[in-house]
């Protein structure tokens, strides 16, 4: 049975072969459906400033895809992926780095297991992820919350008054 999931990416730094990180993220998704996954949508892609000590800026974009792998083993496809690009294993979070993938949601909603949490925690909060993810799935819905990504991401957004 296929399933869908929204993944999100991004790359800030340049790759040998691929070149600047915008073109680092396209070839990602040309390297997820050359391993039979299904690309069903992909946003545009989004220059958005690094959290944490990494000074470059990221291309970050967004996909709904198909496959008939379960999350344990798309995660462990996506590590693999990240590893061919040239992303190292452990290190300090949020660091400069080739290529990021992360699963957002799942099409039948949570799941938790060993270092995988369906929903992704940090989503809700991210805008880097919901801007590009809500101009492709804006009525896909947070199972925790209940909410679309269109209203997540009209709430992140939102302009705020300024402190007195």
């Amino acid at each position: 049975m296929r399933q869908r999931y929204l993944i999100a990416l991004g790359s800030n730094v340049r790759h040998a072969r691929h070149g600047p990180p915008a073109k680092v993220v396209r070839a990602a998704l040309i390297a997820l459906a050359g391993v039979g996954v299904k690309v069903l949508r992909q946003s545009r892609l989004m220059q958005t400033v690094p959290l944490g000590p990494s000074r470059r800026r990221y291309a970050n974009s967004a996909a709904v895809i198909e496959t008939a792998l379960g999350p344990d083993d798309l995660l462990d496809l996506l590590k693999t992926i990240e590893q061919r690009f040239g992303r190292r294993v452990g290190g300090q979070r949020w660091l400069a780095r080739v290529l990021d993938l992360d699963i957002i949601l799942w099409g039948p909603g949570a799941w938790v297991s060993n270092g995988l949490t369906i929903p992704h925690p940090q989503f809700r909060n991210r805008a880097f992820v919901l801007g590009p993810a809500h101009l492709i799935a804006p009525d896909w819905r947070d199972p925790l919350s209940a909410l679309s990504l269109r209203q997540l991401h009209a709430r992140l957004t939102r302009p705020r008054p300024a402190p007195r």
